[in-house]
């Protein structure tokens, strides 16, 4: 399961995608908008913003908002950031990769060959859902 921050993360950054190009989008305006927690969502934003993917400006109309175009961000980057892996085992990660500890040869294993599928349509499917693909 996706954890809430992760969730509030691809809400946000769907709602300030919604609005690219038309400057900057209050946290504190979203989180009432929202009814998510101001400073919860300041902490995710602020991690947007180290990612590379917001910018912010001080000030009365300051605010939020894209630095990165709708189409340049995947649900895979965000997932991968605050989740870590996107596969279900460690052995089939390429981010976090790690011997199996129950099969003795991982290229015959026909479970470990499932949920690397798994994780390959996973990564495709998440790769391909970008931001402007989502408003």
């Amino acid at each position: 399961m996706l954890s809430k921050k992760t969730r509030y993360a691809m809400l946000a950054l769907t709602n300030l995608a919604s609005k690219y190009g038309d400057g900057g989008n209050s946290d504190r305006r979203y989180s009432q908008n929202g009814k998510h927690p101001s400073t919860f969502l300041e902490s995710i934003l602020l991690e947007l913003k180290k990612m590379g993917i917001l910018g912010s400006k001080l000030g009365k109309s300051g605010g939020y908002y894209l630095i990165k175009s709708p189409s340049e961000v995947s649900l895979l980057d965000v997932i991968r950031h605050f989740e870590g892996t996107i596969a279900l085992m460690y052995c089939v990660s390429e981010k976090a990769y790690q011997p199996c500890e129950f099969c003795k040869i991982e290229e015959t294993c026909k479970i470990r060959h499932v949920f690397k599928k798994i994780r390959d349509n996973t990564y495709d499917i998440l790769q391909e859902a970008t931001l402007a693909s989502l408003i």
